[in-house]
């Protein structure tokens, strides 16, 4: 009974943590608008969920629930890593694990107590998506009737794994103390990223394997594909193309819409996505051996161990004539700061990044000018923070007219980086064509100028690195956002209209935080 109580302690706790902070109630108001949407209807023109032969379901709770489940299966498991991480890292900066250790908690109870926080978290986000979803059902008056058990059981056997399997790895992110800040919110991107096609790419379109099986992927989509073929297979009696579509198919008052009045799981495919829940609080509690580790390497430790304040001498000839002028003087401290803090990694990315940009083809200089514009993402998302990080506000805002001069400082920083990182690119496309130039230098002005915008608004570094990787991976698979090269109008004239939102939301952001 008191390991219970110690455990459900821990776990009200850092639920009433995350409640205090608006962002948590941001979030939610965005996942009950985005819910919303995802249940258009018919005379929208799209849909969300929609099978291989361009057909949907009904509105029936049983849909709605496949539909919320898939969603967060693929969507919820990326944001809410970024959303619910940090726990651990708090208590270890805080000091609060030094307490904690004193009492007789357990490590591992400690470690499913943070666990089960996140999946609260995630639950909180999942009960305002099923009102919101019934709400739906109701006023698209496709099928009224309300079934609250088919509603949830695709949300408890398809996300319910897969939301596990991101608090899973919020913990161990958390304890490796390099991938705390951004290489860790970096490194999930391409975890989730690998995870969802991995377990797709084994399909070639026409597969049709025991859908009662006892494996099943990780987020559950095979499943859901394999059950839609089974069931719509049955329905016509005919075969079907294997798979759907999630995310806005082209949807008309002429296609079919068929009836979903319940799913039908087979034993084996619940054993399946057991397995999954029980491997994430198996891995959980095998961490509990790295506590004490992870704790004596607080955030301020790892910096001393990456080389944070090096000599790096050539730094100094290269830097020092630009240090004219109390602006002058204060950008290349900064940006010596930020260069002394990179690790050899790091150089030798940033080697690479550039050596592609000179000799590789367009389409891998084009990758490459991408990939370098992500090396710098930790010093411009958290441009804006670093007094707050470092509790040196008081201090440092003390100084006269120091916040103009510090944020054009800041701003000087990032944009240098991205600027040198992206020197042999520009070189090339000025021979070429110099308006793909001019779109890539105003996607670094405004590259720069988001990451401290939203640094300023969020107080936080994770929703604009979030963005910047998504953004990134979009345009890897095709998205213009950055297509300087292809569509350099498209491009300069997008970033250059983004300009002005993002000094004015700087400029009032940035004193409020500074006063805190």
């Amino acid at each position: 009974m008191a390991a219970w109580q110690r455990f459900f302690a821990i776990l009200q706790a850092d639920v009433r943590e995350r409640m205090r902070t608006p962002r948590f109630w941001v979030v939610l108001a965005f996942m009950a608008w985005a819910t919303w949407w995802c249940f258009p209807p018919v005379e929208s023109g799209y849909s969300t969920l929609s099978l291989g032969d361009g057909s949907r379901g009904r509105y029936s709770s049983a849909w709605a629930g496949m539909g919320l489940a898939l969603i967060y299966s693929t969507f919820l498991n990326l944001v809410g890593f970024y959303l619910v991480r940090g726990t651990l890292t708090r208590d270890f900066e805080t000091r609060v694990w030094q307490l904690l250790v004193t009492t007789p908690m357990t490590r591992g109870g400690y470690l499913l107590a943070k666990w089960a926080s996140h999946m609260v978290v995630f639950g909180m986000i999942a009960a305002v998506g099923i009102v919101v979803a019934l709400a739906a059902q109701w006023v698209r008056a496709e099928d009224r009737h309300i079934d609250l058990i088919e509603l949830l059981k695709p949300l408890l056997l398809l996300s319910l794994p897969s939301l596990a399997l991101t608090a899973m790895f919020a913990i161990w992110f958390d304890l490796v103390p390099w991938l705390r800040r951004t290489a860790g919110n970096v490194l999930f991107f391409i975890v989730w990223t690998v995870m969802l096609t991995v377990s797709v790419a084994p399909y070639d379109g026409q597969s049709k394997a025991d859908p009662q099986g006892w494996t099943s992927d990780p987020s559950g989509m095979m499943v859901a594909a394999r059950e839609f073929s089974r069931v719509r297979e049955a329905q016509t009696g005919k075969p079907l193309p294997f798979g759907f579509n999630l995310g806005g198919d082209a949807m008309t008052a002429d296609s079919v819409r068929f009836d979903w009045p319940a799913w039908q799981p087979g034993g084996k495919l619940v054993a399946s996505r057991a397995l999954w829940l029980a491997l994430a609080m198996l891995f959980t509690v095998m961490a509990a051996p790295l506590l004490d580790w992870a704790a004596s390497r607080g955030l301020s430790t790892a910096k001393a161990r990456s080389g944070a304040g090096r000599s790096m001498r050539w730094l100094n000839r290269v830097l020092d004539p630009f240090a004219r002028g109390p602006l002058g003087i204060l950008t290349v401290a900064e940006l010596k700061l930020a260069l002394r803090q990179r690790r050899i990694w790091w150089w030798l990315a940033a080697l690479g990044a550039l050596g592609a940009q000179a000799f590789a083809p367009d389409e891998g200089m084009r990758t490459a000018l991408l990939l370098a514009w992500l090396l710098p993402l930790d010093v411009l998302s958290r441009g804006v923070l670093r007094e707050r990080d470092h509790a040196t506000g008081g201090l440092v805002f003390t100084a006269p007219q120091v916040l103009p001069r510090l944020l054009a400082a800041r701003f000087l920083v990032g944009f240098t980086m991205l600027f040198a990182l992206s020197l042999p690119a520009m070189l090339r496309l000025l021979g070429t064509e110099p308006l793909a130039a001019l779109a890539a230098l105003t996607a670094i002005v405004s590259i720069t100028s988001w990451g401290l915008c939203l640094g300023a608004l969020c107080r936080n570094a994770r929703p604009f690195e979030l963005i910047m990787i998504g953004a990134a991976y979009a345009c890897l698979q095709g998205a213009a956002l950055f297509a300087v090269a292809t569509q350099p109008a498209w491009t300069l004239t997008v970033h250059g209209i983004g300009l002005l939102p993002a000094w004015l939301l700087l400029m009032w952001a940035w004193p409020r935080l500074a006063r805190r």
